[in-house]
């Protein structure tokens, strides 16, 4: 199987290029595929949520709060998760992410101050908290935000 002769599985696509209503012949004709009468039979049919008048599902369901566009998504990881890098070695974001210790940085790092840790490490991150900052720089380490 070569990128040249790939091709979707056999009736998993359905052409939308057809003519409706010409005919019996043309397997869509007479109703066109809109069955006998009715509202959705007809030209100039509802929008899709239009309940006839009734007050619509979208209405009647309360708004709640509100999304600040400004928010930051900080993705958080507590000193003990560190302990899998070696002595001496830099941990910046790049780093964390190869380690798995982190998926997706969204919009930074933040280390939180849980657990021990008996390395010296550089720690290069977005974000760090104060018990995180003393407890790596207690055994040697450096701390940079970025």
């Amino acid at each position: 199987m070569e990128l040249s002769n790939l091709r979707p599985a056999e009736g998993s696509k359905h052409s939308d290029n057809f003519r409706r209503g010409r005919g019996h012949g043309s397997g869509n004709g007479k109703t066109a595929g809109k069955g006998h009468k009715g509202q959705k039979a007809r030209s100039g049919a509802p929008r899709p949520g239009f309940e006839g008048g009734q007050m619509p599902l979208y209405r009647r369901i309360p708004k709640r709060g509100f999304t600040n566009r400004n928010t930051k998504d900080i993705v958080a990881i507590n000193v003990s998760a560190l302990e899998r890098f070696d002595n001496g070695a830099i941990v910046d974001v790049n780093a964390l992410v190869e380690a798995g210790i982190i998926k997706n940085p969204r919009d930074g790092v933040k280390i939180l101050g849980n657990g021990e840790l008996t390395k010296k490490l550089d720690v290069k991150v977005d974000a760090v908290s104060a018990s995180a900052k003393e407890k790596i720089e207690a055994i040697g380490g450096t701390v940079e935000v970025m």
